[in-house]
């Protein structure tokens, strides 16, 4: 007879990462690269695999009676709590709601779960939280529920939040990467890596000719605007851990399509350009909490750019690319001099706990 460890060689399938490659990679990477795709890929959709998990999007939509509701939930871990432009209070809660509002709902309520640090200071917790006020009455949603936990001290950073919300669907279509086709024209509602470059400034005590604050905002309205003008939005993807490259990538995956970017097209502002310049980032994949692409038929480009434009946050919107039959999952970007280079999904994740 087999021994009970025996049995359970026998019967508890193999780790689809080998071994040897993930548990020390996990402590020290975040997500937005190879190895948070490894992990959704290999790992967690086939271990939980369903339909609702395989559309791959920001959150799940379910149908409920006569209405949909889009369900999504995020975790912050953000270091340093307070940065220009936020915090972790105000990111947590304009992370969940751009999540619901990529599915094309109206973001209505949100949960919260506090993980505290023993030894927090209650004046930092009082600002977090009153921040968190602040952005829910911006976003027009409600904290209706949550959990607060304490950690020995030492075994956390002072605060984590994990943040759900649930929104109702105003479309009659599905918004989603599987909708993403040939013929699509990508819109970016403005420029990109302020965010994670006010981070990293924030954290290494970096200082710059002018200041750069993170483009930390509410999406749900001017997405809504689009849905309530009739436009037929194929996918809608925010460009957080991994910036613009990463999501393109997903997409582009998900969607088995070539999609071309325009390298001259991105808006990148002076001083993030210079900064990144500097420390040897790639603008392309710094984090944004502010910043999304829209996929639409080309008939509905023009019309979808001048609602972008006419809304605060969309004020500098581009088309940056198209969907081509080509191979599919690539992703390319046509350079300033005219060359055509592959983007390629980074290895690690340039800024870690940026979110």
């Amino acid at each position: 007879m087999a021994s009970d460890n025996q049995e359970a060689k026998d019967f508890t399938p193999s780790c689809p990462i080998p071994p040897t490659e993930y548990p020390h990679i996990l402590l020290a990477h975040g997500g937005g690269g190879t190895l948070s795709h490894q992990l959704i890929e290999k790992i967690f959709v086939p271990t939980f695999g369903n339909a609702l998990l395989d559309e791959r999007h920001d959150g799940a939509v379910v149908g409920l009676d006569n209405n949909k509701i889009a369900f999504t939930t995020d975790s912050y871990v953000v270091r340093p709590l307070f940065f220009p432009g936020g915090d972790i209070g105000t990111l947590s809660v304009n992370g969940t709601v751009n999540d619901l509002a990529m599915c094309g709902a109206r973001p209505l309520c949100l949960s919260a779960g506090f993980v505290l640090e023993e030894g927090l200071l209650m004046e930092t917790l009082w600002r977090v939280v009153r921040s968190m006020k602040k952005a829910a009455d911006t976003a027009g949603v409600q904290i209706v529920t949550g959990d607060t936990k304490v950690v020995d001290q030492g075994k956390g950073d002072q605060i984590f939040i994990n943040t759900s919300g649930v929104g109702v669907i105003e479309c009659d279509h599905l918004i989603s990467p599987s909708r993403v086709r040939p013929g699509d024209v990508v819109l970016l509602n403005g420029d990109i890596g302020r965010h994670g470059m006010a981070i990293m400034a924030k954290r290494e005590g970096l200082e710059f000719e002018s200041n750069i604050e993170s483009d930390c905002a509410p999406l749900a309205d001017i997405v809504l605007e689009m849905i309530a003008a009739g436009l037929d939005l194929h996918c809608l993807r925010d460009l957080t851990r991994g910036g613009l490259a990463s999501a393109v990538i997903e997409i582009a995956g998900s969607a088995g399509v070539q999609i071309d970017l325009d390298d001259p097209s991105i808006p990148v502002s002076e001083p993030v350009r210079a900064a990144c310049e500097i420390l040897g980032l790639n603008p392309i994949y710094v984090a944004n909490e502010g910043r999304f692409v829209t996929f639409v038929d080309q008939n509905n480009a023009d019309r979808a750019l001048e609602i972008l434009r006419a809304h605060p946050l969309g004020e500098d919107a581009r088309v940056v690319g198209n969907v081509a039959d080509g191979r599919a999952g690539l992703v390319t970007m046509r350079t300033a001099i005219g060359t055509q280079t592959i983007v390629d999904m980074l290895s690690g994740e340039q800024l870690p706990r940026i979110c």
